[in-house]
């Protein structure tokens, strides 16, 4: 720890030193269409030396207009703008020690009529790009993913990990933050796997990845956030698209979207439906082991589940620019689906007294609903300043049937049958309300400042029928849970980050105020009587970033954060579940927040045909909440504990190469060095301690994105990926691999294109897990029916004002995930 210490200590004092020698300076400004009077996003920027025709470097307008060019040495340049349809523009700037930043201001585009009716848009977007905090995928162009869902596609994005529950990890580490648009949007730990699933993929724009968020973002989940942006484009006129697609297990989707953009006004509309069917199985076998560990009985047991569902996903959004510098905005999105799985496990036991053997057949029926709506506001007060003022209100109601038959078979050829029937009524909602100011001093300074407040509710009943068989079933109180849980957070943050020459410096302190309470209602029990579990808490989130851009194109950061993973609540509900009477599961309402440490050194270079990033990371965790396991007879129980503490290091290489002007590659390889503390826990009832031995281990993941574009419009894409053997609580998991392959071709210039996909070609994923505790030791495995062909065609429609913009960089919405240095 103190050497990792010394050494972040040593980097500080390095970068300050290097920013000595800093003699280069920068040059901004703002594109503005020259009729509407509004910015132009995705415009080209290049710099050369005056009296040369050779550029030295470039970059795009984002979405308000605005471009920046650092690392710019003393000189006399030419600045040219240009966009396909639009005249260029060149303007002359010269850096020199008295002025080192230059502003242009603004740079107004006229349309070009002699081009327009010849745009024809060839290539494929770039698939990654690096920002000063977080790196960005643009996923429209991801073809193996046609026609799939949020899910899906985030199993394909670099450091990213999706287990067959859906539980999402970053890095190794599932403690992560789900966003989409900037926002919760009504995501919670217990609800996020089935919303992405119903999520198309074809309505999502960008992924974001945000390992070390500032002060200015929430601190949830110790890995970070993964910000899922959805299609919202700006461009005037009026566009849109249709899709249809199917895959071989009879899973079927169609979508259609339509935009309207004008000088004052923003409008768009998506509605999309799809059927979804998969195929898994599973095997559990399990050793029982005396107080000395020696075998003494076995119980094994394997399943067949087969799923299916529905579900419709629409959003709409209008945006209006009341003057020059106020807008308003609203948007929404709502989600209605329905799952249908069928579980079959069969067992077999030599455990004394229990069945020889048992088969158990579960039947669920599950129905949600829910969406989000959220009303902004913006006004600039200057070009340099301005506030954003947000409301929104998430809403996730989930209601589910269960039912499980089993029949057992005993020694001497005894038999007996059981019939359960589970009923459950979850409810989520939750209001957020946020206000952040910005402030740039001068052309290096700025300060930022907001408040966030979130109020949310949970509240999910289950009602239980027990019995031999159906018909003699009746009420069970003791499988009767009315469960709630209310948290509230109230948060306060400020940045100031300001920029010497070459050397970034932004530092960031968040306070935060927790107001938690749990209640667990058993049957005749009420609120009254019922004594509710409290925990309130204050906590202080700081951040440091510090950068220094060196020449020929490097760029060195570090940072440090300190971020919280607070109980989920799930994990947080006490009431036990039997409805598997040798698999019983309860959460812990005693449960604290994980605290962890975080600091990173992030290295970028770039070239005309690659780009190199390079992180180290390091992160440690108090009170690390884990899932134990242990027996009690021929009963395996799990609950939820803070068991430990946990350390984390590891390095991060993310490369982009175009080998030709065909082949280009996306390569991730993730290292991370993982260790856990040994442990002793003693669940409330258990009469011996559970218990765990120091563990650490080395592992990593790689994961390839290669596209080739080909001619007569036709492009192809394969994906593969590969997680070494990882620790978890109690044991290990194996290794896993998995490659996806697809393929695109246009028709009629480019309006209709056909998308193949083959997912998982080598039925190859799998979720093996080794465990062992007090009294037992247990291999687990579960996977999902590989080797999916999925078709998906598209449609697209529109004026030609909406194809300028094709064949450059995707937006940058107008959102509060906005950083700059």
């Amino acid at each position: 720890m103190s050497k990792v210490k010394e050494a972040v200590l040593a980097i500080f004092f390095t970068l300050f030193a290097l920013s000595a020698f800093a003699q280069t300076g920068s040059v901004r400004g703002r594109i503005i269409d020259a009729k509407t009077k509004r910015p132009l996003e995705f415009v080209n920027v290049s710099i050369r030396a005056t009296g040369t025709q050779t550029p030295l470097t470039g970059t795009v307008s984002d979405s308000t207009g605005v471009f920046r060019i650092n690392r710019v040495k003393n000189g006399t340049y030419t600045l040219t703008a240009s966009f396909i349809g639009y005249k260029s523009v060149e303007k002359e700037f010269t850096i020199s020690p008295t002025a080192r930043n230059v502003n242009v201001k603004n740079i107004l585009l006229e349309e070009d009529s002699q081009v327009i009716d010849e745009i024809q848009v060839v290539g494929q977007r770039a698939q990654m790009r690096f920002e000063i905090d977080k790196k960005v995928f643009d996923v429209e162009s991801n073809i193996s993913q046609a026609g799939g869902s949020a899910s899906e596609l985030l199993e394909n994005i670099p450091s990213v990990e999706v287990d067959n529950e859906g539980e999402i990890s970053l890095r190794g580490n599932s403690s992560v933050t789900i966003w989409i648009n900037g926002k919760a949007s009504g995501l919670s730990a217990d609800n996020q796997a089935q919303i992405l699933e119903q999520i198309p993929a074809e309505s999502i724009e960008r992924i974001e990845l945000i390992t070390n968020p500032s002060a200015k973002f929430s601190p949830e989940g110790t890995s970070g956030i993964i910000n899922i942006i959805l299609k919202k484009n700006r461009k005037a006129g009026y566009y849109g698209s249709f899709q249809v697609g199917a895959d071989i297990l009879g899973g079927y989707n169609a979508s259609g979207s339509i935009n309207y953009s004008s000088g004052k006004i923003e409008s768009y509309l998506n509605v999309g439906y799809r059927q979804r069917k998969s195929e898994g199985k599973d095997y559990t076998d399990r050793i029982n082991l005396d107080d000395q560990g020696n075998p003494i009985s076995y119980l094994n047991q394997k399943g067949w589940n087969d799923r299916d569902g529905g579900s419709l996903f629409t959003r709409a959004g209008l945006t209006l620019h009341l003057t020059q510098t106020d807008h308003i905005g609203i948007e929404g999105f709502g989600h209605f689906g329905s799952r249908n799985s069928n579980n079959t496990i069969r067992y077999e036991s030599d455990v004394p007294g229990s069945f020889t053997s048992s088969e158990r057949i579960s039947d669920s029926d599950n129905s949600s609903k829910g969406g989000n709506i959220n009303l902004d506001y913006k006004h600039e007060f200057s070009e340099k300043s301005n506030l954003v003022a947000r409301a929104s209100w998430d809403l996730w109601v989930s209601d589910g049937t269960s039912t499980y038959k089993q029949h057992s078979l005993y020694p001497e050829n005894k038999e007996t049958s059981s019939w359960q029937q589970q009923e459950s009524d979850n409810r989520s909602q939750s209001w957020e309300f946020q206000a952040d100011y910005v402030n740039q001093f001068t052309e290096e300074s700025k300060l930022e400042a907001g408040y966030k407040g979130t109020l949310s509710s949970q509240k999910s009943p289950v009602e239980t029928y027990s019995g031999e068989t159906e018909a003699t079933a009746a009420f069970d109180e003791l499988l009767y849970n009315k469960y709630s849980y209310d948290r509230n957070i109230q948060a306060l943050y400020a940045t100031f980050s300001t920029k010497v020459n070459n050397f970034g410096l932004q530092l960031g302190l968040r306070g935060e105020y927790t107001d938690t309470e749990t209640k667990s209602l058993g049957y005749r029990e009420t609120e009254a009587t019922a004594i509710p579990y409290k925990d309130d808490y204050f906590s202080l989130f700081p951040s440091l970033f510090l950068s220094y851009s060196l020449p020929k194109n490097h760029e060195i950061q570090v940072n440090y954060t300190r971020r919280i993973s607070r109980p989920r609540g799930w994990q947080l509900n006490p009431f036990m579940n039997m409805t598997d009477s040798l698999n019983i599961s309860f959460g812990n309402p005693y449960l604290s927040p994980e605290y962890s440490n975080s600091f990173e050194l992030n290295y970028i270079k770039t070239w005309e045909k690659h780009t190199l990033s390079v992180s180290t990371y390091y992160r440690n965790t108090d009170d690390v909440i884990q899932r134990i396991r242990y027996r009690e007879g021929d009963v395996m129980k799990s609950t939820s504990a803070n068991i430990t503490q946990s350390s984390s290091a590891g390095a991060e290489i993310v490369a982009k190469n175009k080998l030709l002007k065909f082949l280009d590659f996306t390569t991730t390889l993730n290292f991370y060095y993982n260790e856990l503390e040994g442990f002793s826990y003693l669940p409330a009832g258990a009469d011996t301690p559970v218990t765990g031995e120091r563990d650490d281990n080395f592992s990593w993941t790689g994961k390839i994105i290669a596209n080739a574009m080909l001619p007569y419009a036709i492009s192809l894409q394969a994906t593969g990926s590969y997680n070494s053997k990882q620790i978890i609580a109690q044991g290990h998991r194996e290794a896993s691999y998995r490659l996806d392959l697809g393929a695109r071709k246009f028709f009629f210039d480019r309006k209709i294109n056909l998308s193949i996909s083959v997912q998982d070609i080598l039925n190859s994923r799998s979720w093996h897990s080794i465990t062992s505790g007090n009294g037992f030791k247990q291999d687990s495995d579960s996977w999902r029916k590989g080797g999916v062909f999925r078709f998906t065609l598209s449609y697209n429609f529109g004026n030609m004002k909406a194809s300028k913009q094709k064949q450059q960089r995707p937006s940058e919405e107008m959102n509060m995930m906005e950083e700059e240095f």
